[in-house]
């Protein structure tokens, strides 16, 4: 049971972005306590899965209907506070992405309240680039094997993964341009 609450919490602090560099010997225990934020690439390569979710009016749609331009997913819910930092960020990646054709942005809420109390969120926070994707069945954190919110994974145009990065991000930095460049042709 204390095993249980030790990594319970470890994946809580992981998730709101709160918890410190772990010692030496405490890296075994996050290792097996699940995902920490960072870069995954181990599911480099994988199709995106065939699983529907909602699209921003209600409609169904999975990330198939998106080929052909590399996408960034990014899985988040209205209760989760590193989800909620980073949504501006995506909004702005969004916006510099539109009009080239480039990258497409997707984020999929993963509340299970009603579609139009994810709409009523972004609204209220003026996010006006990023749309009301959800999939309030969790069907697609589920197919991905997502346990910590926010994650977000890098398809290239043909729908293979890229990377995933779990954990919050500033979308808009140096570091998010040189990973995003990676789904670039020639780069997967």
């Amino acid at each position: 049971m204390r095993l249980t609450l030790v990594i319970c919490a470890m994946l809580v602090l992981t998730a709101c972005g709160k918890a410190e560099q772990p010692q030496a010997n405490e890296t075994v225990a996050a290792a097996e306590a699940g995902p920490v934020k960072g870069l995954d690439r181990s599911h480099k390569g994988k199709p995106a899965p065939d699983v529907t979710f909602n699209d921003p009016d209600g409609g169904e749609i999975s990330l198939a209907d998106f080929s052909g331009v590399p996408i960034l997913v990014n899985l988040w819910a209205t209760w989760c506070a590193p989800c909620v930092k980073e949504l501006p960020t995506l909004d702005r990646l969004t916006e510099l992405h539109e009009h080239e054709g480039t990258l497409g942005v997707i984020t999929i809420s993963q509340d299970t309240a009603p579609q139009a109390s994810v709409v009523a969120f972004l609204n209220k926070l003026k996010l006006t680039r990023i749309s009301g994707f959800h999939d309030p069945k969790m069907g697609l954190s589920a197919a991905l094997g997502a346990e910590v919110l926010p994650t977000s994974i890098l398809y290239d145009a043909q729908g293979r993964e890229v990377w995933r990065y779990v954990g919050d991000l500033d979308w808009t930095s140096a570091e998010a341009t040189r990973l995003l460049a990676e789904a670039k042709p020639g780069k997967t």
